[in-house]
């Protein structure tokens, strides 16, 4: 399936680039004739050809594994993100950006930012240039791809690559199964209790379905290192093939999600790094995929990405100042005390490291330290771990290293449990009691200490080192105690055990802590703030597929929707409502996620309310709707090419002139969309018809 994905992407970039996106549908109908026609290729259908079956328990529990993040996502994304508007207002900002852009690749090659006209598009866009395709294949809308369907093959594909490079490093069934679910569930400790962002929403049941560049990539990438552990394990022909295959793959990750290539260079560098050590040379398995990984790197940082910043900087344990003001409710740029940033450092830090508390146990076999596989995923999770705490960006996109290691943390992981526990010789009911230690710690420090976040008004704010040095004191004396009784083996195979429980499931823990049907009820009244509801703009749908309906892809529309609602005085330049909505191209809507916007950062800032940096367009865009006039019109319409006005009346206010300059054609709710009477002539794309057009025409007038 992932070869599929990637050989797609090709496909329908230059389907979409000749004019004719419909035409992706060739590579997999040539698949099918090949097969069906060349007798020898049919035996890769047969999966009874394996040396290996696995057996039906490791099925169900991939299969249980897979509903994990689909349950969870019916939870709490679906739940929130619904199909019709004005609910679909109420969903992330986001929503309308993955919108946007899907919209920009059905219609352009090559993409720029559909937002702001003319602004490139130095991004990881391929995931969408995936949606995009369906949508011209199946006829379905985006907005049901993204929110409903696209996600669910990806995690089961995920699910299953997982357990597969489980098996390949640990060679066990169950293993591989604890693998698989500790993959699905872990994430960064929280003890606190209520809802917050910085500490939960980070595993893969959320970020699969709120990022569709991370479901994408991490399931590229999850073949590439299958197919990278495959290569060193063959030779001649085999590895050739296996070769040829992770570069093609390797092509489809680099446009997938930025941070993976960076993260895979790491962990083939620690490879290259026991080879030289122990045999003072490079096998060729090593060199050529540093090659094909470095290769696809450099491109994608120059070229693919135009070797923009995108508001990532060197800034270590940036997280903690972005951490502090959204625990404690604060606004600003504001951060801790140095004293308090340093105690913040010294309890965050380690409780980061439970999750991998598990790799401990293969110092019980410091030579698997040394099997290219166990190298290979260390060095993944270390580049992970390193890029979150020593990188910073605007909206905390270097945590995306970090929850893009989960599963090689888990594998590895799962490796040093078992590894410990059998040296250790634990029975089932010791491993049984040191899963429930593990569990009443999570559950029962948070409790105890009732630390709820955001802090409520006048807390101190060194409340938050609270639960996390119970935790460490907790973790010291539980060693100690444990040594004592069983010495130090027993007791380091207990402790890992104990403490593996509170990182690989904190996913889950996070999620009770902060459900108010759970845990997440306990803790001092009044410390959650209190939302205003939003304002919702009635019609925007409705005027948007009006527009997308009659308008060609290459109309170019200005809007006066710039900033969310709900903002006083500041505008959240978050805006895609409009692009997202029609398909179509904006001179100016929200330009947060530019990459003209995002470079001007520097931390401490708010990147979403940093004014638009054209002063002239932008004040030539909104004297259109504020004072219009015949010459703001033409402006418009001459200069920058612009034939549709989408306009939230709601903000322009009664008595608006604009219907003297430009004619009315669709209204909805507090939307009304005007065509420019000077506009350029424009052709219509192929799914718009002469007799589609026509009808169009007729049906566009404002009674």
């Amino acid at each position: 399936m992932a070869l599929g994905y990637t050989i797609e992407i090709f496909a329908y970039i230059g389907a979409r680039a000749a004019g004719m996106p419909r035409l992706v549908v060739i590579w997999p109908i040539t698949t099918y004739v090949l097969f069906l026609a060349v007798p020898r290729l049919r035996r890769h259908w047969n999966s009874r050809r394996s040396r290996t079956t696995a057996p039906l328990w490791y099925s169900w529990s991939l299969a249980l594994a897979f509903a994990c993040p689909v349950v969870w996502g019916a939870v709490t994304y679906l739940r929130q993100t619904v199909l019709t508007w004005p609910g679909l207002a109420n969903s992330e900002a986001d929503v309308f950006y993955h919108l946007a852009l899907i919209g920009e690749l059905k219609h352009h090659m090559p993409p720029t930012v559909p937002m702001v006209a003319g602004e490139s598009l130095f991004y990881h866009w391929f995931v969408y240039a995936h949606l995009a395709a369906t949508s011209w294949v199946t006829g379905l809308e985006p907005l049901v791809l993204l929110a409903r369907l696209a996600v669910l093959p990806m995690l089961a594909a995920l699910v299953i690559l997982i357990g597969m490079t489980a098996r390949r490093v640990l060679g066990l069934w169950a293993g591989a199964s604890l693998a698989v679910a500790a993959a699905m569930l872990t994430a960064i400790p929280n003890l606190y209790i209520g809802s917050n962002l910085s500490f939960s929403g980070k595993g893969i049941p959320d970020l699969a379905w709120t990022s569709p560049t991370q479901a994408f990539g991490a399931l590229l990438f999850a073949a590439a290192v299958l197919v990278l552990i495959d290569i060193r394990r063959h030779r001649g022909n085999a590895a050739a093939r296996e070769s040829l295959l992770l570069g093609v793959l390797l092509l489809g990750v680099m446009g997938a999600k930025a941070t993976y290539l960076p993260m895979l260079i790491v962990g083939l560098l620690g490879i290259a790094l026991v080879e030289i050590v122990r045999w003072r040379r490079l096998t060729r398995p090593t060199i050529t995929t540093l090659t094909l990984a470095a290769g696809c790197f450099l491109y994608a940082q120059f070229v693919l990405f135009g070797g923009v910043r995108q508001a990532m900087v060197v800034a270590p344990l940036y997280f903690i100042g972005t951490t502090w003001r959204e625990l404690t409710g604060s606004s600003g740029s504001g951060g801790p005390s140095p004293g308090l940033f340093v105690a913040l450092a010294m309890v965050w830090v380690p409780a980061w490291l439970l999750s991998w508390s598990g790799v401990l146990g293969l110092l019980t076999r410091p030579r698997s330290f040394l099997r290219a596989p166990v190298t290979l995923v260390l060095g993944i999770g270390a580049a992970g771990l390193g890029g979150a705490l020593l990188l910073g960006q605007s909206g905390g996109s270097q945590f995306f290293f970090l929850c893009g290691v989960y599963p090689y943390l888990a594998i590895v992981a799962a490796y040093g449990i078992i590894a410990v526990a059998r040296r250790a010789r634990l029975t089932r009911p010791a491993v049984i009691a040191a899963l429930c230690a593990g569990l009443a710690a999570a559950y029962v420090i948070p409790v105890l200490c009732r630390v709820r976040v955001p802090l409520a008004p006048g807390q101190p704010d060194d409340l938050l080192i609270r639960p996390y040095v119970v935790l460490l004191v907790v973790m010291v004396l539980v060693t100690a105690a444990l040594i004592a009784v069983w010495g130090r083996l027993r007791a380091a195979a207990m402790a890992i055990v104990v403490f593996s429980t509170v990182g690989l499931l904190a996913d889950a823990h996070a999620y009770v802590l902060a459900s108010p049907h759970l845990l997440g009820g306990i803790g001092p009244a009044g410390s959650n703030p209190v939302t205003q509801p939003l304002t919702v703009p009635q019609g925007a749908m409705d005027a948007g597929r009006w527009l997308r309906a009659h308008s060609s892809p290459d109309d170019l529309v200005a809007t006066n929707e710039h900033c969310l609602p709900g903002q006083g005085d500041r505008c959240d330049s978050r805006h895609f409502w409009v692009s997202g909505l029609s398909e179509r191209r904006m001179l100016v809507e929200g330009w947060a996620f530019t990459s003209t916007n995002q470079d001007r950062w520097r931390p401490g800032q708010l990147v979403e309310y940093f004014p638009f940096w054209d002063g002239s367009r932008l004040e030539a865009n909104d004297a259109a709707f504020s004072a219009p006039s015949a010459a703001s019109m033409r402006l418009l319409a001459e200069r920058y090419g612009v034939r549709w006005l989408f306009a939230d009346e709601r903000l322009t206010g009664p008595g608006s002139r604009i219907g003297e300059f430009a004619t009315p054609r669709f209204h909805s709710g507090d939307y009304t969309v005007y065509e420019l009477r000077t506009a350029p002539e424009h052709g219509r794309d192929e799914e718009t018809g002469p007799d589609e057009s026509r009808r169009a025409d007729r049906g566009a007038r404002v009674s």
